[in-house]
């Protein structure tokens, strides 16, 4: 089962890559403030792996504390001939602070990082605005700067969106993300090598990944148990169509202003450590490698981020 989701995913991003609506900020010192602002977060120490580390993949079902106050939220609306996802009221706001004590919030940042296989089968850092050719094979690697909730979705050529994830079929459906705990995907602990890539095809194309991270979970999106039971319910249920009232909220998000930050660093080896806090859900260190591009609200009272991919394949 795990096998047929991962390749349905490669068949559903084969394309380009740019950073669409995202407004890019201007001159080397405001990009190295936003650089540091996310980077600064960084407070884990780098931990050395060991013979008998575990390399599961890290759990993304959310703390028991999030799951009791997101109960009863999830609601799925079957349309006629598609399944989609109705959204209804915002997320209520997190109440773990002491009574009366104001939580501190920060911008909420976002890291991509696009790696290409080279010719040795090693993932080196991938110029995210070239034009890909059939064959060649990349993987997306992500990390935030404050626990949340990942959602992707992908277009096909300006077509209709579809949710990849989270999905019935990895991480358990699943969608939790930890502050500066990088998550890739598709997984390079996948058991078979071609399960480890997205592998572009021979059909020219323009392919869009949408990274919606958002500090609650989206409501009325199906996650976890929920999204597994409803996936069941028979064929076509997934992968999961957005409705339209959802989707304009997401394209009205792009529009948001965000903070970017740009390493051109290609071709640079992926290194051990980044493998490690991958695998093993680690957090990364300040001195830990940056991710390629770093993308900030520029407020910090927005409970969400939209950034997006485009995939160019020729």
């Amino acid at each position: 089962m795990k096998e047929r989701t991962i390749l349905f995913l490669v068949a559903m991003i084969l394309g380009g890559f740019g950073t669409g609506g995202v407004t890019p900020s201007f001159g080397q010192e405001r990009e190295e403030d936003v650089r540091g602002a996310f980077l600064t977060t960084r407070t884990k120490p780098a931990e050395k792996s060991s013979p008998s580390a575990t390399t599961t993949r890290p759990s993304r079902r959310r703390p028991k504390t999030s799951q009791a106050k997101a109960s009863g939220n999830a609601s799925v609306k079957i349309g006629a001939t598609n399944a989609s996802v109705a959204v209804g009221a915002k997320s209520e706001p997190k109440t773990d602070a002491v009574a009366g004590e104001k939580p501190k919030a920060q911008k909420m940042g976002l890291g991509l990082t696009l790696f290409a296989r080279d010719t040795n089968g090693l993932s080196v850092r991938a110029d995210p605005s070239r034009v890909f050719r059939s064959g060649e094979r990349v993987r997306v690697l992500l990390e935030t700067n404050t626990d949340g909730y990942l959602y992707i979705f992908n277009t096909t050529d300006g077509g209709k969106p579809v949710m990849i994830y989270p999905n019935a079929e990895l991480d358990e459906g699943g969608n939790y993300i930890q502050s500066h705990v990088p998550f890739e995907i598709p997984a390079s602990t996948a058991s078979e090598e071609r399960l480890r890539w997205f592998t572009f095809d021979k059909n020219e194309g323009s392919e869009r990944l949408f990274f919606v991270f958002t500090r609650e979970p989206l409501p009325l999106v199906p996650t976890e148990d929920d999204l597994i039971t409803y996936c069941k319910q028979g064929e076509g249920k997934c992968p999961i169509k957005p409705e339209t009232e959802m989707w304009a909220q997401i394209q009205t998000e792009l529009n948001a202003p965000v903070q970017v930050a740009k390493s051109e660093r290609y071709g640079k080896a992926q290194t051990a450590i980044e493998q490690d806090a991958t695998t093993r859900g680690l957090g990364l260190s300040k001195n830990d490698p940056e991710p390629s591009m770093v993308m900030m609200r520029a407020s910090t009272d927005a409970s969400i981020l939209v950034a997006v991919l485009e995939l160019l394949h020729k």
